[in-house]
């Protein structure tokens, strides 16, 4: 019987129990309405004319007066005028057989029907609050559920951009379906794969191909479902677990997100003996101790290796660590033609121009992106997804959702071009820069203008050159400002451009080594919580003369940024006012949009958008105009670049 056919059952006994006793409190509610009455007042009562009706069952007589008040009596044992007088008063006379009378086991059932029917639904109860599990107290039972996918099944099929990982796995499953190939060599059956990397790789649809692709049992479960408010409850559900496993052997497990049940012993400031860490001496234990658990092969996934305890990364409990990166510009295509297969395209869409134009974007965010699109095409009631739609998508993911409902003046859009303009030109002209990519002055998010960068390919090390020419397109906006509006005029805006040059700064000191006064050291402190590891031990402490050494080797960088971010304005400056005039004509340009400006070009754009503004179109043809006056009016601005 299955668990709906169990509950129905028990539903319907519990119905039937409460309809009987129902009917027994009835009964006798209607027993204590009638009126008991002695027998000479019944003869007194049939004599007077006053009994209507009576029902005589043995020597029971019950019945009822002309007023319609209910009584009964008891017979004498020989009465044989009874009859005779009932008749002459014509009294209506009902006979019935003596009922056989309760028996004793029925009786002392009725007496303790009440207490059965108690513990019958706490029972019952329990048995909901813990999940239905065999066990009336189960609190150690595993919650491992027994993945079985008909629909929405993954298999390797539908993972692209982490083909290292995918071969890792392939062999496992492999392994699996066929192990003499591997024994027959010596090979034994790896304990464990530790999924490794940022979030939004594809750690979990990894472990679901897994199990799309295996012919074996897979069970999943969460490292945040073994820790519970009872003591041991967690070593209970580890050995629960592997039980389960050893006997679907061979089996798959996958555990998402150890790192809740996996951190370092000790690192907190009690005992050490918290529940927490009882569960993962359990979990070591099962993986690798005095019992073997042959064809039990655990999977784990998580975006914090740093925090797990070393005991559990050795070879024999997690054989192989598997590194989930965010994909190449080749695992980006790959990754967006899995998602556009769901989604109907036009001819223009070139997935190749979108993952050039998404560098570091995870799985999941190049997911949203198509998702993105697909809502803005719908929004416009079109039938296909065309490159405009992902254009719109990636912009609003990287820079945010345009605002173009915010209240603004003349005065502060011609602020904002400035301060954006400078920006872009610096980017421009700054050797060792990257590309610069598309500026705008519709407030994006919680920036009133946003200019944009982007790798010309998937960089993994940044030069000092680089690095110094990104501090100074970080203080172009401020010194556009100043320039042109004077230095009591600058603005709050570049409030974040003087914080991400800042940090910026630190690290390239502190980090990277980049300062020869303090040589090629680490000065940065630990600054992880107490609780999430060792960092009570590993605090790095320096001189107050190191310090003050460290704050002027960073002050001295930041200068050198914002003194040549001065030079290349300065030297520059009819280029920051074409910029800034077409900024203020067009909103948005791209970077081979201003190059042509810069070369005296007009600037051709069919401006038939729908989402765009009444009030904000202009003709199709625009061309910038250099002599328009400026106006002097400061704004609080911020960059996001």
């Amino acid at each position: 019987m299955n668990n709906s056919g169990k509950n129905v059952f028990i539903w319907v006994v519990i119905a039937l129990v409460l309809v009987l006793v129902f009917n027994l409190f009835n009964q006798e509610q209607n027993q204590s309405r009638v009126a008991k009455v002695a027998y000479s007042e019944f003869l007194k009562l049939v004599e007077s004319d006053k009994v209507n009706d009576v029902s005589m069952v043995g020597r029971t007589i019950s019945g009822r007066l002309d007023d319609g008040t209910n009584f009964s009596t008891y017979t004498p044992p020989n009465d044989p005028n009874l009859i005779e007088k009932l008749s002459t008063h014509n009294v209506i006379i009902n006979a019935a057989p003596e009922e056989a009378a309760v028996s004793p086991l029925l009786g002392l059932f009725l007496n303790w029907l009440p207490m059965l029917l108690f513990i019958g639904i706490w029972i019952f109860f329990m048995r909901q609050m813990q999940g239905g599990g065999s066990k009336t107290l189960g609190f150690g039972r595993s919650k491992a559920k027994l993945l079985t996918e008909k629909q929405g099944k993954v298999t390797f099929k539908d993972v692209a951009g982490v083909d290292e990982a995918k071969e890792e796995l392939e062999e496992v499953v492999e392994y699996l379906r066929n192990p003499l190939k591997f024994q027959r060599l010596g090979g034994k059956i790896p304990k464990g794969v530790l999924l490794v990397g940022p979030p939004g790789t594809g750690k979990t649809l990894i472990a679901r191909a897994v199990a799309g692709e295996a012919k074996v049992p897979f069970f999943t479960i969460s490292g945040s479902d073994f820790v519970e408010m009872f003591v041991g409850v967690g070593a209970s559900r580890v050995r629960d677990m592997f039980e389960q496993g050893k006997k679907n052997a061979p089996c798959i497990i996958f555990v998402d997100e150890i790192d809740a049940v996996g951190r370092h012993r000790g690192a907190g400031l009690g005992g050490g003996n918290d529940e927490r860490e009882q569960t993962l001496n359990q979990l070591l234990v099962e993986m690798d101790g005095f019992e073997t658990n042959e064809g039990v092969i655990l999977i784990a996934a998580t975006n914090r290796p740093d925090v797990l305890d070393p005991a559990l990364l050795r070879p024999g409990r997690f054989d192989r660590q598997v590194v989930v990166p965010n994909p190449d510009i080749v695992g980006r295509e790959k990754i967006l033609k899995v998602h556009m297969k769901k989604v109907p395209l036009s001819s223009n869409v070139n997935a190749r121009t979108i993952a050039r134009g998404t560098p570091g974007f995870s799985g999941a965010d190049l997911a949203n992106i198509v998702n993105e699109a697909a809502l803005l095409a719908a929004r416009k009631d079109k039938k296909n997804v065309s490159m405009e739609e992902f254009e719109q998508a990636k912009d609003k993911v990287m820079m945010g959702s345009e605002r173009r409902s915010m209240v603004m003046t003349e005065e502060e859009k011609e602020m904002t071009a400035y301060h954006e303009a400078g920006h872009a030109l610096v980017m421009l002209n700054a050797k060792g820069h990257e590309p610069l990519h598309k500026v705008t002055i519709i407030p994006r998010g919680r920036a009133l203008g946003v200019t944009m960068w982007l790798p010309e390919r998937d960089k993994l090390a940044h030069t000092y050159s680089e690095l110094n020419a990104q501090l100074a397109s970080l203080f172009g906006g401020r010194i556009a400002e100043e320039l042109i509006y004077g230095k009591d005029n600058i603005t709050t805006g570049a409030g974040n451009d003087i914080q991400q040059a800042t940090n910026l700064a630190k690290r390239m000191v502190k980090e990277f080594g980049f300062s020869d006064k303090l040589g090629p050291l680490r000065y940065e402190s630990n600054q992880e919580e107490v609780f999430l590891g060792h960092s009570v031990a590993q605090q790095t402490n320096i001189s107050d003369e190191t310090a003050r050494l460290i704050d002027t080797e960073v002050k001295v960088l930041v200068q050198k940024g914002e003194s040549k971010a001065k030079k290349i304005i300065t030297s520059k400056i009819k280029h920051l006012h074409i910029i800034a005039k077409g900024l203020l004509e067009f909103e948005t340009l791209t970077a081979s949009e201003i190059k042509d400006l810069l070369k005296g070009k007009k600037i051709l754009r069919n401006d038939d958008d729908e989402d765009i503004d009444e009030s904000r179109k202009k003709t199709k043809t625009k061309k910038t105009d250099v002599n328009k006056q400026v106006g002097s009016v400061p704004l609080t601005a911020k960059n996001t670049s």
